[in-house]
């Protein structure tokens, strides 16, 4: 039993005095929009047609393309809810436009689609799992269920993999966690994608953090974030589209910085989150480090610039994760209560703009909304096309559209 020494009354006065004032998110139609609106990604997918894809037919038709060579129907469905859920939550760079990436790794036998992961090392609330070359979400669900089991019985709970490979988006199991009413946390390590600072070729990957905790009423903080100024998966979303790319997100293959999606994609040369040294971007590479330490250097996988190149699969990609569950009960009761005040403050401040003031998961939040609303996800129609062509490929049937849902 853990027994709270310190009152919470204040923060339930000051939580009351402000709940009237709070709504959830989304807050209403005209905030569904603003929020989308303020992270200006290109990945957010906008077609004329008002064609929207049902959620599990979506996961339907990535998991019958896995099936197809050779993954067992659990672990293909898992996937499939895995990148669903990324394309869902409004990440499109990493949900169905990974497909074709896994199906071609599993045919050049670069991936053992049967593998399943298992645990080498046990000591209390630490554990290192060897993922055996299987798929990556196959590996980071297996490690964030051991995370969470430790962390029940020991309050925290913390394990690194090795033999894995790309796992999709890091929030997806943090939700894990925090569906457990735990805080959760994890990263990994990717293909050398960042040119640190100062120099001009690739040495370390986008390297993704995430770490979430549930607060009162369904609210949550969530965040998400690659360490690199951008995900690749962004550019190439860019580039399909013939759209340009802001300042400061990659290099050329001169090593200057460039607007031209398809040279940066080409020269896969991102900058750290920051971007130039004169804007802090030796922090993102800093990051990025820190990342490779707890994914590559604990785990005994690959890391840094020894990973595979991104654009070379002749090689395994032996990635190191690292996942953490947390309970906040041990340190002290009343953590939601004081998250729920801290979300609130943050939200209430004034704006600087039209725009409101969001915190991480936001801006995912309004973007499932959206979809539930529509009755599904919208595809750019370059990805629709895509899928078609890849559903006659994998001899599959292809994404059955429906019509938008009306407002």
């Amino acid at each position: 039993m853990i027994i709270c020494n310190r009152g919470n009354s204040f923060i339930r006065v000051c939580i009351s005095k402000m709940r009237h004032r709070i709504l959830p998110i989304p807050r209403k139609k005209e905030d569904i929009v603003d929020v989308i609106d303020a992270r200006n990604m290109t990945s957010t997918c906008d077609t004329s047609d008002n064609m929207v894809v049902p959620k599990e037919e979506v996961v339907r038709f990535i998991a019958e393309c896995l099936c197809q060579v050779g993954t067992l129907k659990e672990d293909a469905y898992a996937v499939g809810c895995h990148l669903m859920t990324s394309d869902y939550r409004g990440h499109f760079s990493h949900g169905m436009n990974r497909l074709q990436m896994y199906v071609n790794d599993i045919q050049k036998k670069l991936i053992d689609p049967l593998a399943k992961p298992n645990t080498v090392q046990d000591f209390k609330a630490i554990a290192l799992v060897d993922g055996q070359n299987g798929l990556g979400q196959i590996v980071g669900n297996y490690c964030m269920k051991l995370a969470i089991k430790k962390a029940k019985e020991y309050g925290i709970g913390m394990v690194s993999a090795r033999g894995s490979n790309h796992f999709g988006i890091c929030s997806y199991y943090t939700l894990m966690a925090m569906k457990e009413n735990l805080i959760g946390f994890n990263c990994t390590n990717t293909s050398p994608l960042m040119a640190p600072t100062r120099a001009k070729k690739a040495a370390l990957g986008t390297n993704p953090i995430s770490l979430g905790m549930l607060a009162e009423n369904g609210d949550e903080f969530l965040l998400d974030i690659a360490t690199t100024a951008v995900a690749l998966g962004k550019i190439e979303l860019a580039m399909r589209k013939n759209e340009s790319i802001p300042s400061g997100w990659a290099l050329d293959s001169e090593g200057k910085v460039t607007t031209n999606a398809t040279d940066a994609f080409n020269a896969t040369l991102l900058m750290p989150l920051g971007g130039e040294e004169k804007f802090s971007g030796y922090k993102g590479y800093g990051l990025a480090t820190m990342v490779e330490i707890l994914c590559g250097i604990l785990s005994g996988s690959h890391f840094g610039p020894n990973i595979r190149a991104w654009k070379k699969s002749a090689t395994i990609a032996d990635l190191g994760h690292c996942f953490m569950a947390i309970d906040p009960e041990a340190f002290s009761c009343g953590s939601k209560e004081r998250l729920s005040l801290l979300l609130c403050q943050l939200r209430e401040l004034p704006k600087s703009g039209k725009l409101p003031v969001l915190v991480a998961g936001d801006y995912e939040k309004s973007a499932m909304a959206k979809v539930d609303k529509e009755g599904g996800i919208m595809y750019h129609p370059n990805q629709i096309k895509d899928s078609a062509k890849f559903a006659e490929l994998m001899k599959v049937s292809p994404m059955k559209l429906i019509p938008k849902m009306s407002s």
